[in-house]
């Protein structure tokens, strides 16, 4: 579909300069790839994103909401309809006390996961030690469950915020939420009927005092950790694939089949990680695509295991 002269006027006279036309998404992922979207806005606080949304309901538009692209694959011929960047109109975080049951962290969809985890240690609060080094955004960690062996986001979320498409928000007890491994269930709750939504607008995290010292430490532990087996200088979308159920993760599986340094185009698997691709240079997402399929191919031949991706892929 085409956005057309009066849709695209009524963005420039809503949002600006903070609407831009066929954007490049390789601009706007972690992996560096990916074509253009026809509209990418980034509303500037609450009320704009609920004006945002108002305009993609009454014209039927697809809508595709982002935080960082951190685990994200656009393809090369780009995504139709509006893309919605939220890291500027959704970014505070707040806390009060629940007494003895710990601490409540209110954090805004669009902070980053790296942010949070720095405010926590500032004040003395763990549970979010599982994120240390976790990329993205608090609203994509929401969405896939972001974890790590030591924990995920599913156990420390207390509450959620959201948004409907109908403009409506809606506040979603832990009572009404359930998360399995990289997914968050969608409850009678959060139905909505248009595809996208609902938008998670913020997570409540229920954390708990401990000494600021030990938290730093521990944290500074999991950072150098991470840094030493995961590949962090070239671009990358985090984990490519989910871990099986049962048996050898899906690294292990990729390293035993002999997969790292296997390259397509300039997408390579990791020699750090075999469940990384980094971009070695100007890889396309037809180039990770192929890669994709070929790990696959390869992991079911040797195991007998078809390898789930865990990275989103969107676009036309």
């Amino acid at each position: 579909m085409t956005l057309n002269k009066n849709i695209r006027n009524r963005l420039i006279e809503r949002f600006a300069n903070r609407v831009k036309f066929n954007e490049p998404m390789s601009r706007h992922t972690s992996l560096r790839v990916g074509g253009p979207a026809q509209a990418l806005v980034t509303p500037a606080h609450k009320h704009e994103l609920v004006a945002l949304i108002r305009i993609v309901r009454e014209n039927n538009l697809p809508c595709l909401v982002v935080g960082d692209g951190t685990n994200l694959l656009v393809s090369d011929k780009g995504i139709a309809g509006i893309v919605v960047v939220l890291t500027q109109a959704l970014k505070s975080i707040v806390s009060r006390d629940d007494g003895h049951q710990g601490v409540l962290v209110s954090a805004m969809a669009g902070v980053r996961m790296a942010a949070l985890c720095s405010y926590a240690i500032r004040n003395g609060l763990t549970g979010l030690q599982y994120a240390m080094g976790l990329p993205g955004t608090v609203g994509g960690a929401i969405t896939m469950n972001a974890g790590t062996a030591l924990g995920s986001t599913g156990d420390v979320v207390d509450s959620l915020g959201i948004l409907l498409s109908s403009g409506e928000e809606r506040h979603i007890e832990r009572s009404q939420l359930s998360f399995s491994y990289r997914t968050i269930e969608r409850g009678p709750e959060m139905t909505d009927p248009v595809p996208g939504f609902p938008i998670f607008l913020e997570g409540c995290f229920r954390l708990h005092r401990e000494n600021p010292d030990l938290i730093k430490s521990q944290s500074e532990d999991i950072l150098r950790a991470r840094r030493r087996w995961q590949p962090t200088r070239l671009p990358n979308a985090g984990c490519i694939f989910k871990n099986p159920a049962d048996g050898p993760s899906a690294g292990e599986l990729i390293d035993r089949a002999g997969l790292k340094g296997q390259r397509v185009g300039a997408a390579e698997v990791s020699s750090a990680h075999g469940n990384f691709i980094v971009n070695t240079g100007r890889a396309s997402a037809s180039d990770i695509l192929t890669l994709m399929k070929h790990i696959q191919s390869h992991v079911a031949d040797q195991f007998g295991i078809m390898l789930e991706p865990e990275v989103r892929i969107v676009g036309t």
